[in-house]
């Protein structure tokens, strides 16, 4: 598969992320169509074994069950050096002050907690999960400076937020000297690209590496648009239910159209709608989720696949403005 440099850093990652929210124990959390450890186990081998080293957690995924069985899968088929560590922090974990958020006393408590579950002494990246209107900007990247002063994590990131939100955290950080962001963890799909109008642009001007999720629209680009049905994840995500339900006869054309180029390359639409997401000039690597072996195998194919420009037009062209979802 090869690997890329996350933005403008020296970090090497792979070109596919293996997103870790669909692994946890289903009873603890709010994800109950995650799988424990036994079922995640062959997902996270054969994705190492395919070239994939770079892993995305989250301390909320799963009631932070999802750091553990990062962790421990990740000692047993790797050494800590040749793989890559992702997690977040923002929710809440716990009742009472300083549980969620981005205070000072959030970070550094939820830090130690992450590093406790997986198993590790640092993470490569720390990544706010999202904006904290509550807490001062200074105290958010003074603390998130001090995490990565202690070792404890090698570089920071975000994840969806305003493009205004961003640049205003990375004003703070470099108006102080701390460390900056070096990534946004955003929505970036075929049926979501809002991000195009300021954030990639931003994160281009600036060195910002960009690690998008839900690459494939929670499955709606992975299968024709009568085919679309429900299934345990669909049925309780309820999350995943307030995404891509704008402009639907929009949201149809563009899944034809990624039906209809698969159907001319001889392809899965996932490895389509993924190479889309991975040939963005301002993607560093997308994250991809897998619950079943051809999943690892499509973002494999899609990470090599080089759509024409005919074929990028065509996946495009339906595309209609919408309002950002998923903050």
């Amino acid at each position: 598969m090869g690997t890329t440099r996350l933005g403008h850093t020296g970090l090497e990652i792979s070109r596919i992320v293996l997103g870790m929210m669909s692994y946890g124990k289903p009873d603890q959390g709010a994800h109950p169509w995650s799988v424990d450890i036994d079922d995640a186990r062959p997902f996270v081998r054969r994705a190492y074994e395919a070239g994939i080293t770079a892993f995305d957690t989250a301390n909320v995924y799963s009631a932070g069950s999802s750091e553990e069985i990062t962790g421990q899968l990740l000692k047993e088929i790797a050494p800590r050096e040749e793989v890559q560590v992702f997690t977040k922090v923002f929710n809440r974990m716990r009742p009472g002050p300083n549980g969620a958020g981005l205070s000072r006393a959030a970070i550094m408590h939820e830090i130690d907690a992450s590093l406790t579950r997986l198993g590790t002494d640092y993470v490569d990246l720390y990544q706010i999960h999202r904006f904290d209107p509550h807490t001062p900007i200074e105290e958010t990247m003074e603390a998130l400076h001090d995490v990565v002063k202690a070792g404890k994590a090698r570089y920071i990131g975000a994840s969806s937020m305003w493009t205004w939100q961003f640049a205003q955290m990375q004003h703070v950080a470099a108006l102080h000297g701390w460390t900056p962001f070096v990534s946004m963890q955003d929505q970036y799909n075929l049926l979501e690209r809002e991000e195009e109008r300021e954030m990639h642009p931003f994160a281009q001007a600036t060195g910002v590496g960009v690690i998008p999720w839900s690459p494939l629209a929670r499955g709606k680009v992975t299968r024709p648009w009568d085919a679309q049905g429900s299934g345990s994840r669909s049925d309780t995500d309820e999350f995943g239910k307030t995404l891509y339900r704008q402009d639907e006869d929009a949201n149809r054309a563009i899944v034809d159209a990624v039906q209809q180029v698969a159907e001319g390359r001889g392809a899965s639409m996932a490895q389509v709608a993924l190479a889309w997401v991975a040939g963005k000039p301002a993607v560093t690597a997308p994250i991809i989720g897998a619950t079943k072996e051809h999943h690892i195998d499509d973002a494999v194919a899609a990470a090599a696949m080089e759509l024409t420009d005919d074929e990028v037009s065509r996946l495009e062209s339906a595309y209609t403005p919408r309002v950002p979802s998923g903050f």
